[in-house]
């Protein structure tokens, strides 16, 4: 059982798709795969005019398309500090010959808005492009608050654009791009979209389109300008990696059945049976949420610390091979510090009560000391969220 928080568990539906042979790339047949991807990606993030590109790429190459397309050499952004991504992201950045203005992180909290803003603030010349905004971060298990980024950007004035990293949020929390609204939002299909890795996708309106056109960084591969075609080898600057394609065409087709309302419902009452399991291991004292701030716990994945002396590998090691469950490790400054479990993407009560069960036979054998009573807590959890389910829709 794979409870990472990415690569994630990949439905049948899903791995059946990936099995047809690939075509002809004139077959009209894998443009219609094509424009189904590109609508599926647009009615999830709520916006029919963004332009949309995929790539055969991981989330770091659609970091990679946003600063080359965005940003000219030795332009500036803005990174607020949120772990290790924000950081990775900012290196990443410099690498490519920009600059980057960061905010403090601050262990265990969301972004501060606060910062971000005196930032932007102090930015007098206005020579910050855009804000670089990682939603969830994938390490610390803790999700910022969209809204209260924008409205903090938008009362200091300043026209920097509104860049999210929703790799680890997008088909497990909302994300209203127009509403909000944000100017590019990017992604990759290995986590709440169920596919496997090696799709990274941007969605683009019209502010960062402009921005994009005018911007004179030299690329290509990563070019939205060059991309932007009906044509479907222009579309991928070559071979489109079409079976990854069908994948992620059923997985869009998967989220459009289970309907968007039961899809974030399921992800909340999941990440709750988690969050409740690990209340109750920290009652022994030697367990703990990251995350200090309940109300920015993800949806998608929590981030556990442990105490210092506690070998994360060899926990990880016995839960995989001697009962069945693939957990994730601390990353950066979590590393040793922390494990992490998924709950997003194609999980459900079944598999996060059998991750939970194995990981308490897991830390019983490692002679982890946690309180007795999270599986039970996280049982109790499921079935009050059930009965008040069950007792809404009698009513209804």
């Amino acid at each position: 059982m794979l409870q990472s928080p990415g690569p994630t568990p990949v439905p049948d539906e899903v791995l059946h798709a990936m099995a047809r042979q690939p075509m002809d790339m004139g077959d009209p047949r894998l443009d219609d795969t094509i424009a189904a991807c590109e609508s599926g990606l647009r009615r999830l993030l709520h916006s029919d005019g963004a332009e949309v590109f995929f790539y055969a790429t991981n989330g770091h190459g659609a970091w990679e398309a946003v600063v080359e397309n965005l940003v000219p050499p030795g332009g500036a952004v803005l990174i607020p500090g949120t772990g290790h991504f924000s950081e990775s992201w900012a290196v990443q950045t410099e690498a490519l010959g920009r600059r980057v203005v960061r905010t403090p992180w601050l262990p265990g909290w969301a972004i501060d808005t606060a910062a971000l803003a005196q930032a932007l603030r102090d930015d007098a010349g206005q020579q910050i492009v855009a804000v670089f905004v990682v939603h969830t971060d994938t390490s610390s298990g803790i999700t910022s608050d969209l809204r209260a980024i924008r409205s903090a950007m938008t009362a200091t004035g300043h026209p920097a654009l509104l860049v999210v990293d929703a790799v680890a949020s997008l088909g497990c929390t909302p994300i209203d791009m127009d509403a909000l609204p944000a100017n590019v939002v990017l992604g990759a299909s290995q986590k709440g979209l169920m596919t496997p890795p090696g799709v990274g996708f941007v969605a683009v309106d019209a502010l960062a389109w402009q921005q994009a056109e005018r911007n004179p960084a030299p690329r290509f591969y990563w070019d939205w300008r060059l991309r932007r075609s009906p044509l479907n080898y222009r579309k991928f600057c070559g071979t489109p990696p079409q079976n990854l394609l069908f994948g992620l065409e059923a997985a869009f087709g998967l989220i459009a059945l289970e309907g968007e309302a039961a899809l974030y419902a399921r992800h909340r009452r999941l990440a709750g049976a988690v969050q409740a399991a690990v209340a109750g291991w920290a009652e022994a004292g030697a367990l703990g949420f990251f995350a200090r701030d309940p109300a920015s716990r993800s949806v998608s994945v929590t981030t556990i610390t442990v105490p210092e002396g506690v070998d994360i590998d060899a926990l990880r090691a016995v839960a995989r091979d001697r009962f069945g469950v693939a957990i994730a490790g601390g990353l950066g400054p979590l590393t040793g510090k922390a494990f992490r479990i998924g709950h997003l993407g194609d999980s459900n009560p079944a598999t996060i009560l059998g991750c939970l069960g194995a990981l308490e036979a897991a830390m019983l054998v490692q002679g982890i000391a946690f309180g007795r009573d999270g599986l039970r807590r996280a049982v109790d959890h499921l079935a009050a969220d059930d009965a008040a389910e069950g007792s809404g829709a009698a009513k209804s």
